[in-house]
């Protein structure tokens, strides 16, 4: 039986959410704005479950549990507060406002776009 380490599944988190993220481009690019937009959160949601695995050793097993890891994370450590608001503001615009209710605005394309640099500094704050 093989086991594998924290540090293997962070990496497969943060791959898994790059692969994810380029499929929400490719889907914008086809103009499904609606899927693009769940997807690039779950890029998020992978990315912020990777950060939180590599910084505290657990897995979050629902979106509720990544919201509150994080929130417990920002008060313990300053600098990962720089994904706070953008996590809080994809979880509602992108995959409650977008996919959810078929509500997407002028942002939501900015969003799905700059989720690359959120998993960009996710990844950095992990290996921080």
């Amino acid at each position: 039986m093989t086991t594998i380490s924290t540090q293997d599944r962070v990496v497969e988190f943060f791959t898994d959410a790059r692969q994810v993220q380029s499929q929400a481009i490719e889907r914008l690019e086809a103009g499904d704005l609606r899927d693009a937009a769940e997807k690039a959160w779950c890029a998020t949601k992978r990315a912020t479950d990777a950060l939180i695995l590599a910084r505290t050793g657990e897995e979050p097993p629902t979106t509720a549990a990544t919201s509150d890891h994080l929130d417990n994370l920002c008060r313990r450590e300053p600098e990962t507060r720089t994904l706070q608001g953008r996590y809080y503001s994809r979880i509602h615009h992108l995959h409650g406002m977008c996919f959810y209710s078929g509500y997407c605005n002028d942002q939501t394309e900015r969003r799905i776009r700059e989720t690359v640099s959120y998993i960009d500094d996710a990844e950095r704050l992990a290996t921080a």
